[in-house]
């Protein structure tokens, strides 16, 4: 599988001008559209964490054994 489908043959002068091209796009405002897209990641992290917990508790709470019922008189 390859990552970047759309774009087989980038190299490093491709993306020094890739670099460029966003630095001029976004100006000033790079640090902060970054620091949004880190942000954006780790809710992201966080939402997917919180997923594979969930499935692991009910897994666990699957897999142990039920006490046997008590005879009743």
């Amino acid at each position: 599988m390859m990552p970047l489908a759309f774009l087989p043959n980038i190299g490093g002068w491709e993306m020094i001008v890739l670099a460029g091209v966003c630095l001029l796009f976004f100006g000033n405002r790079l640090p902060s559209v970054m620091r949004s897209l880190g942000k954006s990641v780790v809710e992201f992290k966080k939402g997917v964490s919180g997923i594979e917990d969930d499935i692991d508790r009910a897994v666990t709470a699957e897999s142990k054994p039920s006490a046997p019922p008590e005879p009743r008189p």
